[in-house]
């Protein structure tokens, strides 16, 4: 998926929750990096970069929004 092709949704605390492996999040909507969700476990969640491959793993509070395919 290409950045310029997804909407994104704010994730507000209790929107945490709906976060699922596969989806792609961001601290910024439409900013870099975007990280394709591998796991997620409790408030944790472990990421690989769309742009580089590197995984990392991270708080998920730090992430405000979910991109969604363009409406």
């Amino acid at each position: 998926m290409q950045a310029q092709n997804l909407d994104w949704i704010y994730l507000d605390r209790a929107d945490e929750a709906h976060v699922r492996e596969g989806e792609l999040i961001s601290a910024e909507a439409g900013g870099m990096p975007i990280y394709q969700v591998m796991e997620v476990a409790k408030d944790r969640v472990w990421l690989r970069d769309t742009r580089d491959g590197a995984d990392r793993v991270s708080r998920l509070d730090l992430f405000h929004w979910k991109a969604v395919r363009g409406r």
